[in-house]
C-alpha cells in the first residue's frame, strides 16, 4: 500500500493516523485541507468545525512545535460574507453567511494569534472558486466547473441555482499554485502575517459560464449536443456576487495571474475530454 505525506511532513499509514504530525527541519507548510462546501457545512456544522477549525488549529500547533519557518494556508472568499462592495478588498469583510464561511474566518483569527503570541509566520490565501484538471466531478458537493463538464459530456442538462446572474471570480489552479509559492518564499517582512485575495479580478455570471463552457466543449468535441441549463432555487448561504481586488497580492507578493477564465477553461475541458470514455 502506498504511503502519503502529511502537510506537516509526517507519514500517514493507510487508514491510520500520522506517525509524526510534523518533522523537525520542515521549512514551509502549505495547508490546503478543509471541508470545502457551504452546503455541507449547513447540513453538518459540527463536522465543519471539527475539520476546518480544530483541524486547522492542530496543524498550526504542530507547525509551531516543529519550528516551521512559515505556515501558508487556504483561506476563502466566503469570509467576505454579506459585505456588498465589489471588488472585494482584504480589510473589509461582512457577516458570515454559513458555518463554512465562519470556520475560514476563525482560521484567520487563529493565524493572527499564533503570529502575535508565538511569532509563527503565517500567510492566508483567500481563494476565489479555484478550478482545474483532476477536480472530482462527482458527489453532491462537487465544485461547479467539474460537475458541469461531467454533465455536459454525459449530455445531461446543467442545474443552475437561482436565476443565473450570480457571479464569481473563477481562478485557474496554476494561479493558486503561484500564490502559494510566492507566499512561502517571499522575503519582504511586510508580506508576512497577512491575508491575500487569490483570483484574477474578473466576474462571470453562471449563465455566462455555462454558455462559454458549452461553446468550448463543442469546439473540442464536434459531435457534442449542447443543452439549455435548468434553473432552480437559490442555495442557502451562497454569496450573490464575488470579485477579487488582487492589488495587495500583486504589490507585496508579486502575484500576477498567468491564466484568465478562458485560458483555464480550455486546459481544464481538454483534460476532462481526454479522460472521457472513447
Amino acid at each position: 500500500a502506498a504511503r502519503r505525506e502529511t502537510a506537516g511532513g509526517g507519514v500517514a499509514q493507510p487508514g491510520g493516523a500520522p506517525e509524526n504530525v510534523a518533522h523537525a527541519g520542515v521549512d514551509y507548510v502549505l495547508h490546503q485541507a478543509a471541508l470545502g462546501s457551504v452546503a455541507r457545512s449547513l447540513e453538518d456544522p459540527l463536522l465543519c468545525h471539527a475539520v476546518n477549525v480544530s483541524g486547522f488549529l492542530s496543524m498550526l500547533a504542530a507547525a509551531r512545535d516543529a519550528g516551521v519557518r512559515r505556515f501558508v494556508y487556504a483561506a476563502s472568499s466566503a469570509t467576505y460574507g454579506d459585505h456588498p462592495a465589489l471588488p472585494k478588498v482584504e480589510q473589509h469583510i461582512g457577516a458570515p453567511l454559513s458555518p463554512y464561511a465562519l470556520s475560514k474566518y476563525v482560521n484567520e483569527l487563529y493565524a493572527q494569534i499564533y503570529a502575535r503570541c508565538y511569532a509563527t509566520e503565517t500567510v492566508g490565501l483567500r481563494y476565489f472558486n479555484v478550478f482545474g484538471p483532476r477536480q472530482d466531478p462527482l458527489g453532491a458537493y462537487a465544485a461547479v466547473i467539474p460537475r458541469w463538464i461531467a454533465a455536459m459530456l454525459d449530455e445531461r442538462a446543467v442545474q443552475i441555482h437561482g436565476d443565473g446572474a450570480t457571479s464569481r471570480d473563477f481562478c485557474y489552479v496554476q494561479n493558486a499554485v503561484q500564490a502559494n509559492i510566492l507566499a512561502a518564499t517571499c522575503s519582504d517582512p511586510a508580506a508576512v502575517n497577512q491575508v491575500y485575495n487569490v483570483a484574477v479580478n474578473a466576474r462571470t455570471s453562471l449563465t455566462q459560464l455555462h454558455a462559454t463552457m458549452q461553446r468550448m466543449l463543442l469546439a473540442a468535441c464536434p459531435g457534442h449536443r449542447p443543452l439549455a441549463p435548468a434553473y432552480g432555487d437559490f442555495r442557502a448561504g451562497d454569496v450573490r456576487h464575488s470579485q477579487a481586488d488582487i492589488a495587495k497580492a500583486s504589490r507585496l507578493l508579486g502575484y500576477v495571474p498567468t491564466h484568465d477564465l478562458a485560458q483555464g477553461l480550455r486546459q481544464t475541458i481538454a483534460w476532462y475530454v481526454a479522460q472521457a470514455p472513447a
